[in-house]
């Protein structure tokens, strides 16, 4: 099976680098002719959509380029797809968790069919996309929420909670990025319709990660904890983030199972420790590298 990933960032060269029968495309795509020019030099039985705007330093500068994340988030995709539609290729889409906002209705968490409630252009630019790809035939929406590697990296949620002096103790589900990958080859594989909540069952606080953190890597880290609203109050953020639970309903309809989200956390944070103590950390580019110097 030949994949193609379209979107060279942290995600995409994770999974290129699992799948060996995997190619990235790293062109810029503007139009549908250009999709499928890319389709047709790589002739793919799959497509897994990888590209995207997430804003840097962080989603607060989507809040004032509406217009790039409207385009990578809500038109890019719908772009890719129809070239996946007019070339009969199945496409899978990776979404976010983060279109939810607070306590879902169902004490389980927000499934997979509810009606979202993105707060920022960010989420609102993705959940514009699922609701356009959600209508297609022959393509996978992939939702993922908080996402947590064992390589150190800025990006990981580890890292990101590591460094901050203030934090806010809230409740959410999680993705490791191990169990992901293995979760999108699989819906790749079987060309699976529909939306996929990818998160690891269950939910973690903020508060369990740091603990784990002081206990396996850092005993000497300290924190102060705050509320969401003097997050914002402080100017720490421009708005609220999101926090949520997920069901994973449909990836279990289709035999797909991920490990449960306390377990995984600590085998990843383990693994974490190993790899902060032999000074591996991960570059730009996605790729595992020992730092010449750890201190």
């Amino acid at each position: 099976m030949k994949i193609l990933i379209i979107g060279n960032g942290y995600i995409g060269t994770k999974c290129a680098k699992a799948w060996p029968d995997a190619v990235v495309s790293d062109k810029i795509i503007n139009s549908v002719e250009e999709a499928i020019a890319v389709l047709e030099e790589h002739q793919p039985d799959a497509v897994l959509n990888a590209a995207g705007i997430v804003g840097k330093p962080n989603v607060d500068w989507c809040e004032t380029h509406q217009l790039e994340t409207i385009k990578g988030n809500t038109i890019l995709p719908i772009i890719i797809a129809e070239a996946c539609q007019k070339k009969g290729i199945y496409l899978l889409h990776i979404g976010s968790g983060c279109i939810f906002y607070g306590a879902s209705p169902d004490p389980k968490g927000w499934k997979e069919d509810d009606f979202a409630n993105p707060g920022v252009v960010y989420t609102k630019a993705k959940y514009a996309g699922d609701l356009a790809l959600m209508t297609l035939p022959n393509v996978g929406i992939a939702r993922i929420r908080m996402p947590m590697d064992s390589i150190p990296f800025g990006g990981n949620i580890i890292d990101k909670l590591a460094k901050y002096p203030k934090i806010i103790d809230v409740e959410n589900s999680l993705t490791v990025i191990s169990d992901m990958v293995q979760v999108f080859r699989q819906l790749l594989e079987k060309k699976a319709p529909g939306i996929f909540h990818v998160a690891n069952p269950g939910s973690i606080k903020h508060k369990e990660i740091i603990a784990l953190y002081e206990e396996l890597v850092d005993p000497s880290h300290k924190n102060e904890w705050i509320t969401e609203d003097d997050l914002v109050s402080e100017g720490l953020v421009a708005k609220k983030r999101s926090s949520n639970i997920l069901q994973s309903n449909n990836l279990v309809k289709i035999g797909i199972n991920m490990r449960p989200a306390q377990e995984a956390l600590r085998a990843t944070m383990e693994e974490y420790a190993k790899l902060k103590k032999e000074g591996v950390n991960l570059d730009a580019d996605g790729s595992a590298r020992a730092d010449s110097c750890s201190c």
